[in-house]
């Protein structure tokens, strides 16, 4: 870790990977039983798209998508570069990451995005 991302605690650190690992878990299970609940051999083939086929479809993807950001947040860990935001290189402020362990960005570069969209 560099000195910028220092904020940060070996606690702090141990708390952030955990929890990283906890919703690793959970993301890759919620997954498991979405494709169980979905998979072919659940329903007949001839069967139309329902609504919860279509809720089914949109909680995968935000799992898969939550997924990635964390197994990203885990690799930025392994690697030292944990807790630095992705635009403006400042560290991210701790409260932030030890509530969205998994944030990219630092709470104003964050509003700057979705301002955006």
């Amino acid at each position: 870790m560099d000195g910028r991302a220092a904020r940060l605690s070996p606690d702090d650190l141990a708390a952030v990977r955990a929890s990283l690992r906890e919703q690793r878990l959970f993301r890759e299970e919620q997954l498991r039983q979405i494709a169980a609940a979905t998979a072919p051999a659940a329903a007949p083939a001839h069967r139309r798209r329902t609504a919860q086929d279509e809720v089914d479809l949109k909680l995968a993807a935000s799992a898969r998508m939550v997924l990635a950001d964390v197994e990203a947040a885990l690799r930025r860990l392994a690697e030292g570069r944990y807790g630095t935001c992705h635009l403006c290189r400042r560290p991210v402020d701790r409260e932030r990451l030890m509530i969205v362990p998994q944030a990219r960005y630092c709470a104003r570069c964050q509003q700057v995005r979705e301002a955006g969209r």
